[in-house]
């Protein structure tokens, strides 16, 4: 008995797990786009247009995938007539285009064909817009101002207008493809497009993935018609009605009870983007964050009463619907710490941790700003250094140097997240994901400068373990019990840093200076936001 979670399309492959009822995964597997479908000619599993801004995936390529990776389960002696509920996850923002026709297609295969030979003719875009696609900045100025501004659309819709974003995406294949759009009877996300193959007709879009749309208005979950009006003509009914990302959406297709041999009352869950899915798999509260430390680094927050900004996002909560999360990135992120290291610490972790110990907390009142890239989170390039007396300089001891990086970086993130509503708790807990997470002294500032216990979790899988907690939710789902109560038998994370006495003392009186200073270098690089 389990669940199994397919993540659909990552932008590189399609993979699987499966869980038993105590959650311990027993099954996975992969199929890289690149190396099993050379067919399809991708890179990264995408095709990067002349323009450079342009990128897509095959959509066929994608449901491929699936033929593939199911027919290894099959091989392999999996046993589908076990499995209770599915779920998945897809990558955000990627779009799916059927063509008029293609439902009556869903609804009637034949278990004796796999599915990439009888889609072929089902979708009106044959290349899809992913998450990587930039070429949509006059859409998405055309959007904000048909609803009085980025602020305006963040408070709508949880985000300023994105490039990536679905709506902007469907607009402009409206304004330079309209044939396709006059031929297009559903739009789906890359999640529901997922789970529309699974349901053998059309599924909803869930609110999650949704809000990564700048079309859903996050406090009533509903499509918001300004936006609908401002992207394109007959949307709402190409898109049809949202869903909680908790719903059963339906039963598996008979195409699979009888080609894999899955139950007849197997369900499926509504899928969801990578991100909420993460969230789930990462098993989130009230007032958690999760940081990934990697090439960038990322911030999931759960929120109560969001507070939308022009920067970062907030999506409707996978995991409870009264709830919301957010997702911030920051471009500079272990590369800078690298380069850091190598310049200061002589390309030595070791060192590098030497001086995280033996600077003290708030580091004298040194506060430095470094990105070397141009940041997101704000938008600031270059390096900044302050003293205590708010001098800037142009260098510091090479220990202090070290300190203020990682201390800036820690509380850069705190006041960004704060920007969006989230409030350290009593039992906030900080989840630490991703290279440094190894690192123990980095962890140690982590939990000073937030004030909270740090815990290290293995979230190599975590969107597609998270999609099949989701699927165990989505079968208690309409009891009502709640989602923590569904994973408390999931491997519980690893304490790892707790705040150092006095700690809170010495950042809340450093977190306004910093939050200033940021705002100074803002206005002198490059004016202030819009």
């Amino acid at each position: 008995m389990g669940c199994t979670a397919p993540r659909a399309p990552q932008t590189g492959k399609v993979k699987v797990v499966a869980v038993d009822a105590e959650l311990n995964v027993f099954y996975e597997d992969s199929v890289h786009f690149d190396r099993d479908l050379l067919e399809f000619g991708t890179q990264g599993g995408v095709h990067v247009h002349e323009n450079g801004l342009t990128v897509t995936s095959p959509v066929l390529m994608w449901v491929k995938a699936l033929d593939i990776i199911l027919e290894k389960m099959k091989t392999s002696g999996f046993d589908f007539s076990q499995v209770l509920a599915l779920s998945g996850a897809g990558q955000q923002h990627g779009s799916v285009y059927w063509k008029t026709g293609a439902s009556q297609v869903l609804t009637s295969l034949s278990p004796n064909l796999p599915l990439h030979e009888q889609l072929q003719a089902c979708f009106s875009i044959s290349d899809c817009p992913v998450w990587m696609d930039s070429s949509t900045t006059a859409q998405c100025r055309q959007l904000e101002a048909a609803v009085g501004g980025a602020q305006a659309l963040s408070c709508l819709t949880g985000s300023r207008a994105y490039e990536r974003f679905t709506g902007n995406q469907i607009a402009k294949i409206y304004q330079q493809n309209p044939e396709a759009y006059s031929h297009t009877e559903r739009i789906s996300l890359v999640s529901s497009f997922a789970a529309s193959l699974f349901l053998g007709s059309y599924s909803p879009i869930d609110y999650s993935d949704g809000s990564g749309m700048n079309l859903l208005q996050i406090q009533g979950k509903v499509w918001s018609q300004a936006c609908l009006g401002a992207c394109a003509p007959h949307l709402e009914e190409k898109l049809g009605s949202p869903v909680p990302s908790c719903s059963v959406v339906g039963a598996v297709s008979s195409y699979y009870v009888q080609r894999y041999g899955f139950p007849p009352g197997c369900k499926v869950v509504a899928f969801t983007g990578d991100n909420p899915a993460s969230l789930a798999g990462m098993r989130l509260e009230e007032g958690d964050i999760a940081v990934s430390l990697g090439t960038s680094d990322t911030l999931f927050l759960w929120l109560q009463e969001p507070t939308p900004a022009l920067e970062g996002h907030i999506f409707c909560n996978p995991v409870d619907t009264q709830h919301y999360m957010a997702l911030l990135c920051f471009k500079n992120g272990s590369l800078m710490r690298e380069k850091i290291r190598d310049e200061s610490a002589s390309r030595s972790w070791s060192e590098f941790s030497k001086a995280l110990q033996s600077t003290e907390m708030g580091n004298g009142g040194n506060l430095g700003f470094y990105f070397d890239v141009m940041e997101i989170t704000p938008e600031i390039v270059g390096r900044h250094r302050f003293s205590a007396e708010n001098r800037e300089v142009s260098a510091f001891p090479w220990d202090v140097e070290i300190r203020a990086l990682i201390e800036g970086q820690f509380m850069a993130k705190r006041i960004h997240a704060e920007g969006l509503g989230y409030r350290v708790m009593p039992k906030t807990k900080i989840l630490a994901t991703g290279g440094a997470s190894h690192n123990r002294d980095i962890l140690q500032v982590l939990a000073d400068v937030f004030g909270a216990p740090v815990y290290v979790i293995d979230t190599a899988n975590s969107a597609c373990v998270g999609s099949a907690y989701r699927a165990f939710h989505g079968l208690a789902a309409e009891t009502d019990v709640p989602f923590s109560e569904v994973v408390k038998l999931a491997p519980n994370p690893r304490l790892a840093a707790t705040p150092t006495p006095g700690a809170s003392q010495v950042y809340e009186a450093l977190l306004p200076q910093y939050a200033k200073l940021e705002q100074r270098i803002l206005s002198q690089t490059r004016g202030p936001l819009q």
